[in-house]
């Protein structure tokens, strides 16, 4: 084996979180391949194991000196265990009891009086525990004794190798015997399993060592971060812009995960909807103005009949029980609070009935199509032209409107892209803008605080899954700027998501250049291979 080269590039991917789990399962298939430690000739092989490889009559060739390969079901028993009635268990005394993965309790009497190693047969099927003393067994687990040609350490990494966990996945789960001993494994000499015992405690405990130093990096990378987004948030007046220039120019040193691009793109979202991305000008016309504007273009609308005579009149109803309460949090100079109902032209529940689907279509618009700000088509859904015209009886979707989910998640919002035709899911709700008053990417970025459910006046319902009410939405609480401003935290915003974004995929690339480096050291470390492969994948 060849590890000179593992050993030399290994801080080029030390910091990718699979990267000790890859290399731990490494040496493990080492291990029990008779790679990891030298075969000695002088190794006598069990005369008892041979008797039973040679019955099973497996090809042993291109195995290591004095290994055989056989069956499970030749060599090991898995035995059933027995459940314990209450009685017979207790918090306190000498045998542990197991279960599909682990201690469940103690009692009296042990079932096995031998080390054995317990392995899940309902529920964690293909869990294994390692017991080096008397234990008892329930009815959901095997016991496996190690015979006498195995080292029960070396039987346990045998086994883990075997990913047993991923068997048992039928139509009854559940890991069955004939499963379980259908499985080959290569055994070696009892000397040669004690000396891989060995060399494997010397590896995993340097594995550990390599997890805990990246988790110690790790710690001071989030705390360096968390110190400085929190600096922003609430934001020193003298020492605000300074703070920000330091954010911003320290994001790549900031950013080694996603959910970490997510805090930062949280942190500048709220920057943002509280006045502190862009500078305020005197000369905006106020908030307060543009509401009036919206109100009496609204008024005209709806008394028009727009959509529709009904859901004007609705519409009419509803916008009689609006209003914002006192105490709320202080805006910027020329911002103002209002409801997503009085900023919007029509604000429009979904028929809350599921929509018979059919093969092809108008799409169906469900809660699974709305995430992070855009419409998907995860799991599309169509309807045809009659169900169409049913579901949107109150307000026919146009592009430009916003979508809002209620449930499954609650709070995903994004714009109906130019040129879709939809129908509204269940649990969904639409808010049509005004033409040419609130910025509709304004609007969008709003709904997407992260501290949008804090604005909910009507709060969330359900035991279970919690949604929002109809009146939840209609009421959430949205702090608006002057128009002129609105479209500089848009442009503001579009430029700083854009840079997360590209963080995003300069993540995606170099998780990607270190998965194609690690694969290349550790197939090297086996059987070296032209450098070039090697260097392509650095």
């Amino acid at each position: 084996m060849n590890a000179e080269r593992l050993l030399v590039h290994y801080g080029q991917v030390a910091d990718a979180p699979y990267a000790v789990a890859r290399l731990r399962r490494f040496i493990l298939d080492l291990a029990v391949r008779g790679k990891l430690v030298a075969q000695d000739s002088n190794d006598e092989p069990s005369l008892e194991l041979m008797r039973r490889a040679a019955k099973e009559n497996w090809d042993q060739a291109d195995l290591p000196h004095g290994w055989f390969r056989a069956r499970i079901g030749a060599v090991l028993e898995f035995q059933y265990g027995k459940g314990l009635k209450a009685s017979e268990r207790f918090d306190q005394g000498p045998v542990p009891v197991f279960g599909s993965n682990g201690v469940v309790g103690f009692t009296e009497e042990p079932l096995t009086v031998r080390p054995s190693i317990i392995v899940g047969r309902k529920g964690s099927a293909g869990a294994l525990n390692l017991c080096d003393g008397p234990s008892w067994t329930t009815d959901v687990a095997y016991f496996v004794e190690a015979p006498s040609f195995f080292n029960i350490q070396f039987l346990l990494n045998v086994l883990t190798a075997l990913d047993l966990d991923k068997l048992g996945k039928g139509v009854k789960p559940g890991l069955s015997r004939s499963e379980a001993y259908d499985q080959i494994i290569a055994i070696p000499p009892l000397s040669e399993q004690h000396r891989i015992v060995a060399k494997l405690d010397e590896l995993m405990g340097l594995c550990d060592r390599l997890e805990a130093a990246r988790v110690s990096r790790e710690m001071v990378r989030d705390g360096f971060a968390a110190a400085s987004l929190a600096r922003l948030d609430p934001p020193v007046s003298d020492t605000f812009q300074a703070d920000v220039h330091f954010a911003l120019d320290a994001l790549p040193a900031l950013t080694a995960r996603p959910d970490q691009i997510k805090q930062i793109r949280q942190t500048i979202l709220n920057l943002a909807l509280r006045g502190k991305l862009v500078p305020q000008q005197g000369s905006d016309e106020p908030a307060s103005d543009l509401l009036n504007r919206i109100e009496e273009k609204r008024a005209k609308l709806l008394k028009s009949g727009y959509p529709n005579p009904e859901e004007a009149r609705t519409q009419i109803k509803k916008l009689t029980e609006q209003s914002v309460p006192g105490g709320l949090d202080a805006l910027p100079i020329g911002w103002v609070w209002a409801t997503l109902l009085q900023c919007s032209a029509l604000v429009v529940d979904c028929k809350n009935k599921t929509a018979p689907y059919a093969a092809s279509g108008i799409r169906l618009i469900r809660t699974t199509n709305v995430r992070d700000g855009r419409m998907n088509s995860n799991d599309q859904k169509f309807v045809d032209q009659k169900t169409y015209e049913i579901w949107s009886a109150r307000c026919t979707p146009e592009p430009g409107d916003i979508l809002i989910t209620r449930e499954a998640p609650m709070g995903e919002v994004c714009l109906i892209p130019a040129g879709e035709r939809i129908c509204l899911g269940q649990r969904m709700m639409l808010a049509r803008l005004v033409p040419d008053t609130i910025d509709r990417n304004f609007m969008l970025y709003s709904l997407r605080d992260p501290k949008l459910m804090d604005r909910v006046q009507d709060k969330p319902i359900g035991a279970t899954v919690q949604h929002l009410r109809v009146g939840g939405v209609e009421t959430l609480l949205i702090p608006v700027p002057p128009l002129a401003e609105q479209r500089r935290i848009v442009a503001k915003l579009d430029a700083m998501m854009a840079l997360c974004d590209r963080l995003e995929a300069s993540l995606a690339t170099t998780a990607e250049a270190r998965r194609r480096l690690l694969d290349a050291l550790l197939a090297e470390a086996v059987a070296p291979f032209d450098d070039r492969e090697l260097e392509a994948a650095e």
